[in-house]
């Protein structure tokens, strides 16, 4: 586990979730995917299903019907979950920091920085994050990224999304960091 304070004092851990905390994550996925369906695909807004949830096929693959090169984790603040992160292919030349997510009452505080900084350290080499340019926050928030894991070193580019063209394309940042940097 490991423990990050804040400006604001607060505490943040970063640690890998476990099938008992799938419930924790479930819920934390249905305020990201509510967050998420503020930002339309194709013009269309995201909807929930007539039950209330979201699909939710990344947390079945992150929690192991992934074919295992999936990773999950959970923030916490105390005993408070705060958000979460997929990596998706752990054991590939290039990680992709698939799904992260922090509550509201947790952003603009550091938390964010320090659980990306957390989850990708654990991983060093080559990383990508994709997100959609109508997000300003996901924008700035993933160029800060970029420039504070790889000073100068991050590159950024528009990418079509597979089988959708009828999508605008995803924007992607991509950066290598850790132990690869210093050899």
């Amino acid at each position: 586990m490991t423990s990050f304070v804040g400006a604001a004092e607060v505490a943040v851990d970063v640690r890998p979730a476990t099938p008992a905390d799938r419930p924790t994550v479930e819920r934390l996925w249905l305020m990201f995917r509510h967050d998420m369906s503020g930002f339309g695909i194709g013009g269309q807004a995201q909807l929930p299903n007539p039950d209330g949830t979201f699909r939710s096929e990344r947390v079945d693959a992150a929690f192991g019907e992934g074919g295992g090169d999936w990773a999950p984790y959970l923030f916490w603040s105390g005993e408070h979950p705060v958000g979460f992160a997929f990596v998706r292919g752990i054991d590939s030349a290039t990680r992709i920091l698939n799904s992260f997510f922090v509550v509201r009452g947790a952003r603009r505080g550091g938390v964010g920085m320090r659980a990306v900084r957390d989850v990708v350290s654990r991983y060093p080499g080559s990383w990508a994050v994709a997100f959609q340019d109508g997000n300003p926050g996901a924008v700035a928030f993933w160029r800060r990224v970029g420039e504070d894991l790889a000073p100068g070193r991050w590159t950024e580019e528009r990418r079509s999304v597979p089988g959708r063209p009828d999508l605008a394309p995803d924007v992607w940042v991509s950066f290598t960091y850790g132990k690869v940097l210093e050899a």
